[in-house]
């Protein structure tokens, strides 16, 4: 894994929570969930292929 990568998923956090901020205080309750839920499979999709990595790595080492 990367340090891009942290610093990518740390950007999309700040990015979200502060638009989710601003439309909580417009009234937007619905479109701030909906933007925090865009950001979480944001990602979720980035984290994916490490987790699959994982898993493939972890069945290699118990398959001996």
């Amino acid at each position: 894994m990367s340090v891009t990568l942290i610093f990518k998923i740390a950007a999309v956090g700040i990015l979200v929570s502060v638009l989710s901020q601003v439309l909580k205080h417009s009234g937007r309750e619905e479109q701030a969930f909906l933007t925090s839920l865009a950001g979480l499979l944001l990602v979720l999709f980035w984290i994916i292929p490490y987790v699959y990595e994982l898993f493939v790595t972890m069945e290699k080492l118990f398959t001996l």
